[in-house]
């Protein structure tokens, strides 16, 4: 009997210990363990109207660029501007060696000078070749009289009318010769007026208050036809040159606002506007190009290449139902949400639209608004899943 009732003892001992560690485990296995709740955070669904905006990265370049050089083949002689200055419209940058253009020059003024004369020396020849043709019409005239009165033979009156068809015709030739002596020294006044025109090209002049961005050509070297020496951007003219995935790019239009993040201005937003879609498109990239402009030109003028970050607003939508995308879930290859209701939890397949930078999505079709559902969860949700409503979760920024 002894022996019995020190086991009874032992068992109720044992007992004792093992109940609060069994309780202990439940509550553990319960609150902390695989079939504790599981944390979410949730929010209402509501029917609001939002603004998208698309997100793209561009570079800045120069709307208008003067490329300056020569004409033709020549020398450089002397650069007066270097890269980054400022100029004004009409000021020198640069010469060119002029090389044998000023002999041919001299020359030319000689050949217009000859060409000059020949045509006064042909408009004397006309002035005595129509003296004498007035002559002999007057010797035919009169011989024509004489013979009428018998007193010169027949023969003697058309040997005077030839020497009048004569001066005619050396009249005609001379005329002509005039018509050709002019059109020779026309000739000559255009081409010394082209060589004029090429040695005055041979001083780089600037067309535009500009700002000099490249300067390709030392003194010294040799310039072809064709190859810029300095080249000249306006700083008016910058503008952003960005590109739009095709897919979002839906409503991107010319005249929308726009906000422009230049790489070497980090943190600071300039206004623009989009000018115009370029009418290609990037089929590697799948992209959209675009022109914008600031609105206004920031003081300090960005440099030519530097990348900037665009985010251009489009118009407002009408009001839907919004949820964040962090609630827009994947389940057995449909999108969704997990919707609290009366029974728990309940995955609800939707119809996406348009999102904006906020991270909200428009819902087309499967929520009325007002509804429930979970924006994070600490894990994977299912049906049957016991969740606990926090108002925000570890390591998720609200």
């Amino acid at each position: 009997m002894k022996n019995f009732l020190r086991t009874q003892g032992r068992r109720l001992a044992m007992v004792a210990v093992l109940l609060p560690l069994l309780a202990l485990f439940a509550y553990a296995a319960l609150r902390a363990g695989p079939l504790a709740p599981v944390p979410v955070t949730v929010a209402s669904v509501a029917r609001a109207s939002i603004t998208p905006a698309l997100f793209g990265i561009g570079s800045v370049e120069a709307r208008r660029t003067h490329k300056i050089g020569p004409t033709f083949v020549a020398r450089l002689k002397r650069v007066e501007v270097q890269t980054g200055d400022r100029v004004k419209a009409g000021q020198l940058l640069g010469e060119m060696e002029p090389i044998d253009l000023d002999d041919k020059l001299g020359a030319q003024d000689a050949a217009v000078k000859r060409a000059e004369a020949s045509v006064l020396t042909v408009e004397a020849q006309i002035q005595e070749v129509g003296a004498r043709k007035t002559f002999t019409e007057n010797q035919a005239r009169r011989y024509e009289q004489l013979f009428a009165a018998r007193n010169v033979s027949e023969e003697g009156v058309e040997a005077k009318r030839q020497d009048a068809r004569a001066a005619q015709g050396a009249l005609a030739a001379t005329q002509a010769n005039l018509a050709a002596a002019r059109q020779e020294l026309a000739r000559l006044r255009a081409e010394r007026e082209g060589l004029g025109r090429q040695r005055a090209s041979l001083r780089l002049i600037s067309p535009i208050d500009g700002l000099v961005t490249r300067r390709d050509a030392d003194p010294g070297s040799t310039v072809v036809a064709g190859q810029a020496v300095i080249e000249i951007v306006e700083p008016g003219s910058l503008w952003i040159k960005a590109r739009f995935d095709q897919l979002r790019a839906k409503g991107l239009q010319a005249g929308l606002p726009a906000q422009i993040a230049l790489r070497a201005q980090a943190g600071q937003l300039l206004a623009g506007r989009v000018l115009y879609i370029e009418p290609y498109a990037d089929p590697v990239t799948e992209e959209l190009l675009a022109k914008l402009a600031f609105t206004p030109m920031p003081a300090a003028v960005p440099a030519i290449g530097e990348l900037a970050e665009v985010t251009v607003m489009l118009a407002a939508l009408p009001p839907l139902p919004v949820v964040s995308n962090a609630s827009v879930q994947r389940v057995g290859g449909q999108l969704g949400v997990w919707l609290l209701t009366g029974e728990g939890l309940r995955f609800t397949p939707v119809t996406l639209g348009v999102a904006d930078l906020e991270g909200r999505v428009q819902v087309t079709e499967g929520l009325q608004g007002g509804e429930r559902v979970v924006v994070y969860s600490q894990k994977a949700l299912s049906a049957q899943s016991r969740i606990k409503i926090v108002e925000r979760l570890v390591g998720v920024a609200p």
